[in-house]
């Protein structure tokens, strides 16, 4: 007599196997993800740096030795319109990821928070120096603080 369909008990064997292989898949996708999150971070911030450089040489071939604003004065949500073609979109007040800035006065943004799964890390830039760098994140021991603090690092 030929079989034609699976037993229970390998359907049980196979719905285990999937759930085991599953417990040990899910948190890596996790990890992989915040890991994404901090490299966008970290390539947001590299473009920033050479757009204030490639900005500054165009300036200078105009006789301009000022370095550029990040931002124009439009009081739109975009950041680093000044220096990027294609700006950044400030984070949305639900999202744990993404850019947010302390406007001044005049609503040009100087002080700069990067947040990666709620862990926010602030810079600031100089158009005196030319300088966007990481200034700040929280402090402690708890995995937020040491994500900041590694972020922080990797960004000097």
């Amino acid at each position: 007599m030929k079989r034609k369909a699976f037993t229970m008990i390998e359907l049980v064997f196979v719905i285990v196997v999937l759930g085991i292989l599953a417990s040990i898949a899910i948190p890596k996708l996790n990890v992989t993800r915040t890991d994404a999150q901090m490299t966008r971070g970290m390539n947001d911030v590299s473009v920033i740096r050479s757009s204030i450089i490639t900005t500054r040489s165009e300036n200078l071939l105009k006789g301009d030795a000022t370095f550029p604003p990040l931002e124009k004065n439009t009081g739109d949500d975009m950041l680093f319109d000044g220096v990027l073609d294609y700006p950044i979109k400030e984070k949305a007040a639900n999202s744990n990821n993404g850019w947010t800035t302390k406007k001044e006065g005049n609503g040009v943004g100087k002080e700069y928070t990067l947040t990666i799964d709620g862990t926010a890390v602030e810079f600031d830039y100089s158009n005196t120096t030319g300088i966007f760098t990481c200034v700040g994140f929280n402090e402690g021991d708890t995995d937020e603080a040491i994500m900041a603090r590694n972020l922080c690092d990797k960004l000097r």
